[in-house]
């Protein structure tokens, strides 16, 4: 049994907590970089998101036209990939044609035509302002 001496002090000696510290230390700096910048990858996700979200719209769309819903948008124009045309289909969603001025708004791009009677869908593009690349979205026409 180990007896301990009136006045000694216990606890962690001055080199346990250097140990402790730069280990703390070595782990921050392998893990932080991993989180740092993950905007791009952010950006692209949400860009993803808005484009599943426009090709969803566009096939309920499709679907309500074809059935004779009054309050289905008629896509039958030259170019449908606009934010004017695309915009009602994906309300909340701020659509944009030239570069994105905040992570809000994405750019709609492509030239889609789905003023022929052959053609069924299209395909557009879209950005969001840190995004590397754009991504697609298939637009389904509703003449």
């Amino acid at each position: 049994m180990k007896t301990q001496t009136p006045g000694a002090q216990t606890g962690f000696t001055l080199i346990e907590l250097v140990i402790v510290i730069v280990i703390l230390g070595i782990l921050a700096a392998v893990a932080v970089p991993k989180f740092v910048d993950l905007s791009k990858e952010a950006s692209t996700a949400a860009s993803e998101a808005v484009a599943g979200s426009i090709s969803s719209a566009s096939a309920i769309n499709f679907a309500a036209k074809k059935a004779g819903s009054a309050s289905a948008i008629t896509l039958n124009q030259q170019n449908v990939c606009t934010p004017q045309i695309l915009g009602p289909l994906v309300p909340g969603t701020t659509l944009v044609s030239g570069a994105p001025a905040n992570n809000k708004q994405f750019q709609v791009g492509g030239t889609g035509n789905c003023s022929g009677a052959t053609t069924d869908s299209v395909t557009c593009t879209i950005k969001g302002k840190d995004a590397p690349a754009a991504v697609n979205a298939t637009v389904f026409c509703a003449r």
